[in-house]
């Protein structure tokens, strides 16, 4: 079978595909893949059986990964939670990962993050990273979802949290991008983790537009916490967070989630995706969990190549990170800025 390769920016089939396929993500959508190729300069490389001038009915698409550091490889996608194979059978998605890691063959290795297209039967693609996948159902009405949540861990919190007056304020400013950036400074320095670029979160509003809603707590106009949800069809995805552990007894991050929950029930969508978590890091796991979300195991496989912990081990800002979250914030933000790109 001949195998296509395009350009997932500049061929509006690819937009069409995306639209209509039950598997697709926000992570597959033409204007995420413009956010990553405007901040990271990846090059974008997408395959499918479908001849020039056809319906697309399948496709896979990658992030081109060049780097001296972590070894340059396919990735699909990098900074995604998830990206499946939009195929509509196993003999298409054979195909297509035969092509990926014939294209991979000058790089260390392809690597392909899906969360429901099975690759156990894939046998030139190994197991290389597992974490979890939280996602919360909203078909349930508005009182039972709350219902779902956890008595001590979230809805004491989110009435602490209205009773102390914590505030949302949401949209896309720039305003309100400065004050969810200040914050995801604090918590990365907390984590001992380089923050990524503040042009990243650019680039995702300006390309992504509507579909991204921030979210900041505040208390007597103090941002205490905040968070960045994109929208797809019908499911909203939470991405990114960052709070100030001074006012974590206020409850604003359990108000923050429940907010988003409301307005999602509020444009009838279907499915809060809570995106992934390191499967060590309890802290996280026990709060998506308390949210009343269902976890999934989710599974990175790669055609070839060293495991993502041999890779992430031998990162500098893995060996210094005490020293890098010592530095002020402009060298702080630097270190975020030269490494992300790596990394994806």
């Amino acid at each position: 079978m001949t195998v296509y390769e395009l350009d997932p920016l500049g061929d509006p089939r690819w937009t069409a595909l995306v639209e209509s396929h039950p598997l697709s993500s926000i992570f597959h959508t033409r204007e995420w893949l413009n956010a990553l190729r405007q901040t990271y300069n990846y090059k974008l490389r997408a395959f499918t059986t479908s001849a020039p001038g056809r319906v697309l009915s399948n496709g896979i698409v990658f992030c081109q990964v060049n780097s001296w550091l972590t070894g340059s490889r396919l990735v699909s996608l990098p900074f995604s939670d998830h990206c499946d194979p939009l195929v509509e059978s196993t003999g298409d998605l054979e195909v297509l990962l035969s092509v990926a890691e014939k294209a991979a063959g000058s790089y260390a290795h392809a690597e392909i993050r899906p969360r429901f297209v099975c690759f156990e039967a894939q046998s030139n693609f190994k197991l290389c990273s597992q974490y979890y996948l939280h996602a919360l159902d909203l078909h349930p009405s508005l009182e039972e979802v709350y219902s779902h949540l956890h008595k001590d861990g979230m809805q004491r919190k989110i009435s602490r949290a209205d009773r102390k007056r914590v505030i949302i304020d949401q949209g896309r400013s720039e305003c309100l991008l400065r004050e969810f950036y200040g914050l995801i400074l604090m918590t990365h320095r907390r984590h001992q983790i380089p923050p990524q670029p503040l042009a990243w979160f650019q680039n995702v509003i300006e390309c992504c537009g509507s579909r991204v809603t921030i979210y900041v707590a505040r208390v007597d106009d103090q941002p205490i916490g905040s968070i960045l949800t994109l929208r797809h069809k019908n499911s909203l995805v939470y991405k990114y967070g960052g709070s100030d552990k001074r006012f974590h007894s206020l409850g604003a991050m359990p108000r923050l989630f429940w907010q988003a929950i409301q307005d999602a029930k509020s444009e009838q969508l279907l499915e809060l995706d809570l995106g992934r978590s390191d499967q060590k890091n309890e802290g996280l796991t026990q709060f998506k969990d308390r949210l009343g979300a269902a976890r999934s195991s989710l599974e990175y496989w790669r055609s070839s190549g060293a495991s993502a912990s041999e890779i992430s081990e031998r990162l500098p800002f893995r060996m210094a990170q005490r020293f890098l979250t010592r530095l002020p914030d402009r060298l702080f933000r630097l270190a975020g800025e030269l490494f992300y790109r790596h990394v994806g």
